[in-house]
């Protein structure tokens, strides 16, 4: 039984990782904007804990990541929340994620939410202190923060997953890949050893892809790094 996080996990593939996670027998803590997004008293029942507050505020990022301190050591933190608003969309689906890593007490596994649409994003990091990063350029950045964490951490594996653009809020109804896959690889990475490469992966559907070869760059990485340190004024250990 592992201890894991899942922000963003008021609906859609949030809900639907950290659910298959508490059926399959772990403890699942999890974030949602708004404690009132959580409707049924299964909702809450089922959670080891959840965890409140909007990851597009870095103030409150810096709380949330406070009450996941009070559950101990995670043994996995699937950083599922994402959005496609502008100007939010830097900050929730790129800054955050690094903010809460950086904040966390590490855990054994991270699994970051990326999108095919990473592969059209820039890397002209400029945008991301200006607030005019769009989706694609978030999705780009998030994706090469989890393939540099996979050479700073021993003992911590890191991969990127592409869910596919499945039938969710944020994916609109008429989306044509499978909800259910949408969250399997996420599950996967988190619970099981036999994944190969055991870090560094950009997966899809369980299956490695090639990702931008941005994410990949070394330089590029350590790039990223220092600005997202600049700006969230948080220093990665």
């Amino acid at each position: 039984m592992a201890l894991i996080l899942v922000t963003g996990a008021s609906s859609g593939l949030g809900y639907n990782t950290a659910k298959a996670l508490a059926d399959d027998g772990h403890d699942v803590v999890t974030h949602v904007r708004d404690r009132a997004r959580l409707t049924g008293a299964e909702d809450t029942a089922r959670w080891k804990g959840v965890l409140t507050g909007d990851l597009a505020d870095l103030e409150q990022v810096r709380e949330i990541a406070r009450q996941a301190g009070e559950f101990g050591h995670f043994d996995a933190a699937i950083h599922n929340a994402g959005t496609m608003r502008a100007p939010e969309a830097g900050t929730v689906n790129a800054v955050t994620p690094y903010l809460l890593t950086a904040l966390l007490d590490k855990p054994a596994r991270l699994i970051y939410l990326s999108s095919s649409m990473h592969r059209t994003g820039s890397t002209d990091l400029r945008r991301l202190a200006a607030g005019t990063a769009t989706y694609d350029d978030s999705k780009l950045w998030v994706t090469t923060l989890a393939l540099a964490f996979t050479s700073r951490w021993e003992g911590t594996s890191s991969h990127a997953v592409d869910p596919g653009w499945v039938p969710t809020r944020m994916g609109g109804p008429g989306a044509p890949d499978d909800l259910t896959a949408g969250h399997e690889t996420q599950v996967w990475l988190a619970t099981h050893h036999e994944a190969t490469p055991s870090t560094g992966g950009y997966w899809y559907h369980r299956q490695m892809q090639p990702p931008h070869p941005a994410c990949r760059d070394e330089e590029f990485q350590a790039r990223l790094i220092r600005t997202l340190e600049t700006h969230t004024g948080v220093p990665l250990a």
